[in-house]
């Protein structure tokens, strides 16, 4: 017989009316499940949800804004350090020429808070949209032009101090008790 030919369609037929199918559902231990498979759980067995009835978390997202001068001191302050931490993950992630002292040039802390929310988007799963994705990993090249400013490359160790003490040249105000407060 050959693969399209129905009598063979009806012989599979017959077979998973009988119960011979391998994909059928069954006794655990016929599907494999003793040999190292998934366990069943029943949703009796799942115990509480946590993300609510929903199937989503209830919390509110909570943005940032692009710029840190209409933040209080405090504010600035966290402001400045999440934008460092994702400036460092940036450069690495997307291999961007990031330079020294980049917190000094107006244009380019605008350039990375905007990238640095926009691949937030798409990381945090709240954009589920490939073309845009593209579009933003081609930007990086455009981006890339705002950041040549600058002789050094970023050394994270290295600009640390640097930056912390721009940090408190703006009027920035660490959190109590951190060792960047002293």
């Amino acid at each position: 017989m050959s693969l399209g030919d129905p009598d063979d369609r009806d012989d599979r037929n017959d077979r998973n009316d009988r119960g011979d199918d391998p994909l059928r559902e069954g006794d655990p231990n016929e599907s494999g499940a003793d040999k190292g498979g998934p366990d069943e759980v029943g949703p009796d067995e799942w115990g509480t949800d946590p993300f609510g009835e929903d199937g989503w978390a209830e919390e509110e997202v909570v943005r940032w804004p692009l710029s840190w001068r209409a933040l209080l001191p405090r504010e600035r302050w966290l402001w400045w350090e999440r934008l460092w931490t994702d400036v460092c993950s940036l450069r690495d992630r997307y291999r961007l020429a990031v330079r020294s002292q980049w917190w000094e040039d107006d244009l380019q802390v605008e350039a990375l808070a905007a990238l640095a929310a926009w691949v937030d988007r798409y990381d945090s799963g709240e954009w589920d949209d490939p073309p845009g994705k593209l579009s933003l990993l081609f930007d990086l090249e455009r981006i890339a032009v705002l950041l040549r400013d600058g002789s050094d490359p970023l050394h994270p160790d290295r600009d640390r101090p640097a930056f912390v003490r721009h940090l408190i040249g703006l009027g920035c105000q660490p959190p109590p008790g951190r060792p960047d407060n002293e």
